[in-house]
């Protein structure tokens, strides 16, 4: 099995730490690749770059199909309530996964409800809205920011798995959660730490997109093309030729 994982912005070291924990779940026979797109931005922290984002991603996907390139059994957008999964799903004929959605989805498994840390305050409004999209919005209890960005989380892992407990700590006293999902990719390295200080289940969203792509797939399911996600009437191939529409870096 092979599985794409896009980071959706363009951080060259985001796009190896998501690698690496999308490898550290896999089983043994799912090959990770993990790309980012050619243009964006390093960091999103707006509306505007998620959707700049989105875009680039939507490149990148067509760009590999177009070059004979896209040989992938799934893709997962590594990108927590950012934009661009149902863009993707109407593009492609296998299963894309969202790392928010499959972190509610799991932690909904295992739990009642369920409150989302992540990194910036500003990053609460589309955390919220990709969960009410998914339908998953009635078991959140909340979604908390602990004021951290990434380069922080980076260069001071202890502080920040500090800080994220403290947030999550008050997600689980204060609106009765009973899992925390990790609202970052960044976040990935510190799910046992949080885990053992706050006794309680802590899902990161790359590792339950992996777990759920290499189930579904392995069940021989992909995404419906009978309603939302069926291509265009215009369009007879899987995707969208977006590199028709768009002028792009070369």
């Amino acid at each position: 099995m092979r599985i794409l994982m896009l980071n959706p912005n363009t951080s060259a070291s985001m796009t190896t730490e998501i690698a690496a924990a999308a490898r550290a779940v896999a089983h043994g026979g799912t090959e990770i690749t993990c790309l980012s797109p050619r243009f964006g931005t390093v960091a999103i922290d707006s509306a505007a770059e998620s959707y700049l984002a989105a875009v680039g991603m939507m490149d990148l996907v067509t760009t590999l199909t177009d070059a004979g390139e896209f040989d992938f059994d799934a893709v997962v957008v590594a990108g927590f309530g950012e934009h661009g999964r149902d863009a993707l799903a109407e593009m492609l004929t296998v299963p894309v996964f969202d790392i928010a959605e499959c972190s509610a989805h799991v932690a909904h498994l295992i739990g009642r409800r369920f409150s989302v840390v992540t990194t910036l305050a500003r990053s609460i409004a589309p955390i919220e809205d990709r969960l009410m999209l998914a339908g998953l919005d009635a078991h959140c209890a909340s979604v908390r920011a602990c004021g951290l960005d990434t380069a922080t989380v980076d260069a001071d892992p202890q502080g920040a798995i500090q800080a994220i407990v403290d947030e999550a700590a008050r997600a689980i006293g204060d609106d009765g959660a009973d899992v925390i999902c990790l609202g970052c990719a960044g976040m990935s390295g510190v799910v046992d730490a949080v885990s053992a200080k706050l006794g309680v289940p802590v899902v990161d969203g790359v590792a339950a997109a992996v777990g759920l792509a290499q189930a579904v797939v392995g069940l021989g399911l992909s995404t419906s093309k009978a309603g939302v996600y069926a291509p265009g009437p215009d369009n007879p191939r899987s995707h969208w030729p977006i590199s028709h529409a768009l002028a792009v870096p070369g």
